[in-house]
């Protein structure tokens, strides 16, 4: 059986609410004042014989604000009345933005010297550690939540603080997708200037200990990489060529004829015969 999609029903608005813009604008004006009130900007029908209309706010700290004001009329009656009238932004009204908790603004920059920022009892990141206070925690328990028994601390990491933790040190700058990660010779995970973390963390992440690295003392994932690798070697001195090359191919060389080479000194004698001094 097929059935046929549900109409949606176009609202009809009450011609006599329609009509009623000076009943509406006198309750604005008793509402805000003849100096807040401004031209009509329309109507809008919210349900059977009720009509909001909209007036334009002119208070300077209230730009594209308008006021609403709700009429009504009661079924086989003539008399219309007003439901309500309040001040509401319009498409244009300027805002504030919209509200973020605290805790979702903070970032760790802001955080400054002598500051301090809490944690939630129920952080979903942290869970209660062992303290051996506690006699009804199950050791057990705890291991299945986090391969650190936290001995003496009150709570410690949560898999969703460390899955939170490892997405966000592999999507920084001691991962892998970066430039210069990328153009490393070798991985992290190769050098011996990598320290591994404790616990679940140090099978992927480790700090850097090479104080010539731009990444000393941060965390940076085993495929992590850049120059400063242990293991990048000094290469081997360009060889020396100790007789001169000549280029046959940009120039051509020949030879010139005895004839024709002019002695440096007198004139040109034949055969043996040696220059004399007087």
């Amino acid at each position: 059986m097929t059935v046929a999609p549900a109409r949606l029903r176009t609202r009809k608005a009450d011609q006599a609410c329609v009509a009623a813009v000076d009943v509406a604008r006198a309750a604005a004006v008793e509402t805000a004042g003849p100096t807040e009130v401004g031209p009509h900007r329309g109507y809008q029908a919210e349900d059977d014989r009720v009509v909001t209309h909209f007036f334009e706010c002119l208070s300077r700290g209230y730009r594209g604000w308008q006021w609403s004001v709700t009429v009504a009329r009661a079924s086989r009656a003539k008399l219309v009345t007003v439901d309500e009238c309040v001040l509401l932004p319009g498409p244009e009204a300027v805002l504030a933005p919209p509200w973020v908790p605290w805790d979702d603004r903070v970032r760790p920059a802001d955080l400054g010297p002598g500051d301090l920022l809490p944690t939630a009892d129920d952080d979903p990141r942290l869970v209660p550690g062992y303290t051996g206070a506690d006699e009804e925690l199950d050791p057990d328990a705890a291991r299945q939540v986090t391969e650190e028994l936290g001995l003496g601390r009150v709570r410690v990491l949560s898999p969703i603080g460390r899955d939170q933790a490892a997405d966000r040190w592999r999507a920084g700058t001691g991962g892998p997708d970066t430039e210069i990660a990328r153009a490393a010779p070798y991985p992290c995970a190769t050098c011996g200037f990598l320290v591994p973390l404790a616990g679940a963390l140090g099978r992927v992440f480790g700090a850097c200990a090479n104080e010539r690295s731009p990444f000393d003392g941060q965390v940076v994932s085993f495929d992590h990489g850049c120059g400063a690798h242990s293991e990048v070697r000094v290469g081997p001195a360009p060889a020396i060529v100790s007789e001169p090359v000549l280029d046959t191919f940009a120039h051509e060389v020949a030879a010139h004829p005895a004839s024709e080479v002019a002695p440096l000194f007198g004139s040109k004698v034949a055969g043996d015969e040696e220059f004399g001094h007087s």
